[in-house]
């Protein structure tokens, strides 16, 4: 009988030896899931927040588009109202160079529209639109800015 309560005290450290190992290696587990996803999140993240940019600067550069095409309004030195996106736009011209920008749906979008004369192999109006993931205001402190440009030329 004596043999028999020695060998049980033996196998108690075992058991208690085994639970510890599964629990260090579900916890090592659990974690570099829980890393992995919070990756992913952040990817996916940026790639919505870059679709976002490129939407602004696309919007923005449709919309000097528009305003070239329909009223030649960047030829002109007189001032003429524009407007995107129910939003007044505040030109300012120098010398052919044109900037403009505006929020769509709360991101920025700056745009530069540039005149020359035409000639074989150079384009006469220059539109480099920019867009940013996030309002205009915050371009120069937010970490998570993004930039998209779009730039059209004819």
């Amino acid at each position: 009988m004596r043999s028999s309560h020695t060998k049980n005290t033996k196998n108690r450290g075992f058991t208690l030896l085994l639970a510890t190992l599964t629990a260090s290696l579900l916890l090592i587990l659990g974690a570099s899931m829980f890393n992995l996803v919070q990756k992913q999140v952040l990817l996916s993240s940026l790639g919505r927040d870059s679709q976002f940019a490129f939407y602004a600067a696309d919007t923005a550069a449709e919309c000097a588009l528009y305003w070239d095409l329909r009223y030649n309004l960047f030829s002109s030195s007189s001032p003429m109202t524009a407007r995107c996106d129910a939003q007044n736009l505040a030109l300012s011209s120098l010398g052919g160079i044109s900037t403009f920008e505006f929020q769509p749906s709360n991101y920025c979008a700056r745009v530069t529209v540039t005149k020359q004369t035409p000639s074989p192999g150079v384009p006469g109006t220059i539109i480099d639109s920019r867009g940013y993931s996030v309002p205009c205001a915050a371009i120069e402190t937010s970490d998570r800015a993004l930039e998209r440009a779009v730039k059209i030329s004819f």
